[in-house]
This record gives C-alpha cells, sequence and structure tokens, in this order.
C-alpha cells in the first residue's frame, strides 16, 4: 500500500499466494545495442558520444526501454489485460515491470481479490484500487483529490489518466498502474529499488515477497547484444584506468552493459552484482571472492579521496550492513560506476555518489597478485 504513515511491523493481511506456477518458457525481447544509464537514458548503437556524463535520449522521452521478457510463469499467472498494462506503462515511465505486477500481484492479486478498497471504496487503512493506492485515513492521500474526479483537476499526488478518457480513477487498472509507477519513481527505483518498494508498503516482508513475484516473472527469454566497441569508446573509464589490468576489468564490464539481473549469475548472459566484478577481475587475469562480503574483506580498502578506475564501491544494500556489504559495481571513473543493480534492471552505468557507499577497495592491489600477473602499462 502506497502511504507514508506505515510503520514497519504493521499488517498489511494481503499477501496472495499463487499455486500451480507452470515450467518456465520464454518468449524474447531483442535490445538493441546500448549503454543503460540509471536515469533511464541510453546511448544507442548509432548516437554519438556523450557528453557531461549523460546520454543522448531518455527511455522515458521516448528512447527505448529495456524489460526483462514475459516468463510463461507470468503468462499463467497474470491476467491478460494486466500483463498488457504492466509492460507497456513500464515501458513508458522506465519502470521495470515485473516490480510493477511483483506489487499488483501482492496487492490484490492484479485485480482480482474482493476484499474491500480493491473495486470501489478504502481498506482499513485507507488505501484503494487494484495497485492499493492511499486515498486517505492512515495511508494519507497519496493519490490527491478524489478517488475518481476529471483528469484536468490538478492535484498534488500520482493520480493519473493512463487511458486517456478523462478521469483519473485509482480504481482503474491503467491509471492505477501508472500511478505506482510514478511513486515508485519519486521514492527513488532507479536508485534504490528496495528502498522505494518499502516506502509502498513499509514492512521487509512486503518488499521480498514483491521481489519475489518479480524475479519469477522476469525469468523470459532474453537476446543480448553486447555494447559496440564505438560505443564503450565514448564511456568513461578505460581511458583514466591507472594500469592495463584495471583497464582490462572496466572493458568486460562494460561489454556487458544491457544484459539482465539475475541473482547468483555470473555470465556470459546474466550476472548479480558480485558476479559481475568477480567475472571482470577474472577476465584481466585476478581471481577475487565471489559474493561482495567477502571481495569487501579481501580489499585491499581505499579512501574516497583516492578511488580510481577499476576499483570496487561497496554499498549496504537491501541484504547487507556496512560491515558486510551487500552490493558493488565497478569504478569506471567521473563518479560512474557499472552496476549489476537489481531485478527487472539491466546492467548499467550509475553514480555511486549519494548512495551512501561504505567505502572502496582495490584488487589489482592486493598483496597476493604479483606483479608477473599485474598488466603494466596504462591502455592507448
Amino acid at each position: 500500500m502506497i502511504g507514508p504513515s506505515w510503520q514497519p511491523g504493521r499488517s498489511r493481511g494481503l499477501i496472495v499466494a499463487i499455486a500451480g506456477i507452470a515450467g518456465l518458457v520464454s518468449t524474447t525481447l531483442v535490445m538493441a545495442p546500448a549503454a543503460i544509464f540509471a536515469d533511464g537514458t541510453v546511448l544507442a548503437a548509432s548516437s554519438g558520444c556523450f557528453e557531461d556524463g549523460a546520454a543522448g535520449g531518455s527511455a522515458a522521452g521516448g528512447g527505448a526501454a529495456v524489460q526483462a521478457a514475459v516468463s510463461q510463469a507470468a503468462r499463467n499467472s497474470i491476467p491478460a489485460n494486466y500483463l498488457t498494462l504492466f509492460r507497456s506503462i513500464g515501458a513508458e515511465y522506465n519502470v521495470p515491470w515485473v516490480i510493477l505486477a511483483g506489487i499488483g500481484k501482492v496487492e490484490s492479486d492484479d485485480g482480482q481479490s474482493d476484499l474491500p478498497g480493491v473495486h470501489s471504496g478504502a481498506n482499513a487503512f485507507g488505501a484503494a484500487g487494484p495497485m492499493q493506492i492511499g486515498i486517505g485515513g492512515a495511508a494519507g492521500n497519496q493519490w490527491g483529490g478524489a478517488p475518481v474526479h476529471p483528469a484536468s483537476e490538478r492535484v498534488d499526488g500520482v493520480a493519473t489518466d493512463a487511458t486517456g478518457n478523462g478521469i483519473a480513477s485509482v480504481y482503474d487498472p491503467a491509471d492505477a498502474i501508472a500511478g505506482a509507477a510514478k511513486y515508485l519513481l519519486e521514492h527513488g527505483l532507479l536508485a534504490n529499488v528496495d528502498q522505494a518498494i518499502f516506502a509502498y508498503n513499509q514492512l521487509e516482508s512486503y518488499v521480498q515477497a514483491v521481489l519475489r513475484w518479480a524475479g519469477i516473472y522476469a525469468r523470459g527469454g532474453y537476446t543480448v547484444s553486447p555494447v559496440p566497441p564505438a560505443s564503450t569508446q565514448c564511456l568513461p573509464g578505460v581511458g583514466q584506468a591507472p594500469n592495463a589490468t584495471a583497464a582490462a576489468a572496466i572493458a568486460y564490464a562494460e561489454q556487458q552493459i544491457g544484459k539482465p539481473y539475475q541473482w547468483g549469475g555470473t555470465g556470459p548472459d546474466s550476472f548479480d552484482c558480485s558476479g559481475l566484478v568477480m567475472m571482470a577481475y577474472r577476465a584481466a587475469g585476478i581471481g577475487i571472492p565471489r559474493t561482495s562480503q567477502q571481495q569487501w574483506a579481501w580489499g585491499p580498502e581505499v579512501s574516497p579521496g583516492q578511488v580510481e578506475p577499476g576499483d570496487l564501491v561497496f554499498f549496504a544494500g537491501a541484504d547487507g550492513t556496512p560491515e558486510s556489504p551487500g552490493h558493488v559495481g565497478l569504478v569506471i571513473g567521473g563518479g560512474l560506476m557499472i552496476e549489476a543493480y537489481a531485478t527487472g534492471f539491466p546492467i548499467r552505468i550509475a553514480p555511486y555518489g549519494g548512495r551512501d557507499p561504505v567505502g572502496f577497495t582495490r584488487p589489482w592491489a592486493h598483496k597476493g597478485v604479483s606483479a608477473g600477473h599485474l598488466r603494466l602499462g596504462g591502455p592507448t
């Protein structure tokens, strides 16, 4: 449920279990060669180099949004009209459709629930519609204005007329899904998916339930195209690396941009965060530990003022702590990193500032790396 007044530990009373998930049979979504940025912008193979760390063209503003294909489990679980809406609205707002679908499943079983507030009125906490958006009460009026009002009416909320019928209705699936997409973006989905989902309903069990469904839905097929050399030359990192080893690690990571996130993935078609950096350094001739916690402990640590391309940047993440971080990215220069972020997001370029990194390490400087393993000489 959308609503800032929710407190951790407060019961939702609505997590719908779906049984009988069938075997996963995939369709494909072809992704054009592109560098994906955390704000949704895309550097296409046909585009020129970007300036000031930004790419030309935005997925939300008309460019191609990178979305997961549809697994057979999604087709079996989600009503066809809702599946179409999750995918189209996700592409329009540059929000992974699998996250929207996960919320829809947990909140109302994609509008199939007959519990109070789903089709009319509100539940005991003031949430309404298939996406359970606050219209009053403890949830607050996050929709803005009346639950159903003319779209021309200016309101302070996420109310949306996604159907174009002149009415913004919290009970209309399209309007509600678009409103949920707006709310997630306003709460930092592109920088911290767990935080944004937690803002939607402040229960860790809720976050895990949504991400579980998103993971099931994201197991469709992908056709992956690596970023072509002409485009990677436009990215920061390789030309600034302190040595050829760091440059090789960055070059490998850049070639994975646009591929899907998969928990436990170590390539070649999908990765999780630590799997990506492990394989990047393996490509450079250095073996580092598998998990972000092990990589952090392996070190050696470097101070924030001494960070160079090729260093690793660590975050507490949703499943870690500052002492045992759960997320890692590869620094490429200019305050940017390459990261395998979360379910529903392709491997991307993102700024690491403003996300409270817990520290940095420099794998190539580890005491166990001999001079014979270190590629000397910077990139040309």
